[in-house]
């Protein structure tokens, strides 16, 4: 390893194992500080590319439908909690989280804290000109980043060729982090099919493209800090958003007390 003494490996890996079990995914019980840890031990690691599934309870539920998406979930170096739910599901776990890891504030923290070190960052994903947006919006807000490059992908399953012209301006590139702004369960199965790229880690942050760039609207902090987000999004994006919420969201407050009673085991 690159610059990381004996003491950083130790925390290190006492980070990445404070997890817990819900539903039948490992969730790890980390915050926004830790997470950047890991990603910079990752980075100079320069080992075999590691993904972050950065996870709610539309992931969690989405996961119990689709057992192969479990697998992608369980595959992650790390799913951390960016949804309320899941803090205080570590809580109960018996872990002392104060806030999620939430994708727009990740990246932005990140970006903040190790502007200075010329990590590369690629973006994959966005409407048209929104991954080079949020490239030139980093670029202005912390002097120092380096963007390697950014690919707009369509509305479409990608040919043959576009793939091999992905993976090669990847290759060509060679970013440290590679930012995934798709959507959940999309980021998650395209970063485990792009694992083997010259990558030290990828994120994926679905909305954090547009939130990021200013298209869409946060939520207020209040509302973001204690579970209430879904509920502004959702007045926000009511057609694109109700199933997630209302019919997703249902769902995985029923899958967690068939567990929690113990109706259902969840492998």
């Amino acid at each position: 390893m690159i610059g990381l003494d004996s003491r950083s490996r130790v925390d290190i890996g006492q980070l990445q194992n404070r997890t817990y079990r819900q539903l039948g995914i490992r969730v790890n019980a980390v915050e926004i500080p830790d997470a950047i840890a890991i990603v910079e031990h990752w980075i100079a690691c320069r080992g075999p590319a590691q993904y972050i599934a950065v996870t709610g309870m539309h992931g969690m539920t989405e996961a119990q439908e689709d057992p192969q998406f479990k697998q992608v979930l369980n595959q992650a170096g790390l799913v951390v909690p960016d949804g309320m739910p899941l803090v205080w599901l570590a809580r109960r776990h018996g872990f002392d989280l104060k806030r999620r890891v939430y994708g727009p504030e990740f990246m932005i923290s990140f970006c903040a804290a190790t502007a200075q070190k010329s990590y590369r960052h690629f973006f994959y994903g966005g409407a048209e000109g929104v991954a080079q947006d949020l490239a030139s919006t980093l670029k202005r807000r912390f002097p120092g980043v380096v963007v390697a490059g950014t690919y707009t992908p369509p509305f479409r399953r990608l040919t043959s060729q576009e793939e091999n012209e992905v993976e090669h301006l990847v290759l060509q590139t060679n970013p440290d982090i590679l930012w995934v702004g798709l959507s959940t369960p999309k980021q998650e199965n395209w970063m485990f099919a792009h694992r083997h790229l010259s990558v030290p880690v990828m994120v994926g942050v679905g909305a954090a493209f547009d939130l990021n760039t200013g298209r869409l609207r946060q939520a207020p902090s209040w509302m973001r800090e204690h579970g209430l987000e879904w509920l502004f999004r959702l007045c926000a994006e009511p057609r694109r958003l109700w199933r997630r919420y209302l019919i997703q969201g249902s769902k995985f407050v029923l899958y967690l007390l068939a567990e929690m009673i113990g109706l259902r085991k969840f492998n």
